[in-house]
């Protein structure tokens, strides 16, 4: 994935402001990993330039590739509704993806 940060915010401009966060692990069935991240590639730009996305962030597993980590935080609870009812959700991650998955968890905090 080559998408690390959002446009021009800066991850102090993000928190500072409050916001949900969402933490989501992932594992990728035998053999679709690569096809996740090519699909997540394509979902990365999507999310970090929505308007209620304050800052989004996907990592791989260095040890096991299989293993994905999102990191998103967004202005509120609205934001994170709208983000899911998304076209760009629905077609990247709703079809193409989590029929891939082995394992989806998902957790959400409040910033402190």
């Amino acid at each position: 994935m080559k998408h690390y940060a959002m446009s021009t915010r800066t991850i102090s401009d993000a928190i500072n402001t409050g916001g949900l966060l969402v933490v989501a692990q992932w594992e990728a069935k035998e053999g679709q990993a690569d096809r996740i991240a090519e699909i997540l590639d394509r979902f990365l730009p999507e999310a970090q330039k929505d308007p209620g996305t304050k800052l989004f962030l996907i990592g791989r597993g260095k040890d096991n590739p299989a293993q994905f980590l999102f990191y998103e935080l967004f202005q509120d609870e609205a934001a994170f509704k709208a983000h899911q009812d998304s076209a760009y959700f629905k077609t990247y991650i709703a079809e193409q993806a989590l029929p891939l998955l082995a394992k989806r968890e998902r957790a959400q905090y409040a910033l402190l």
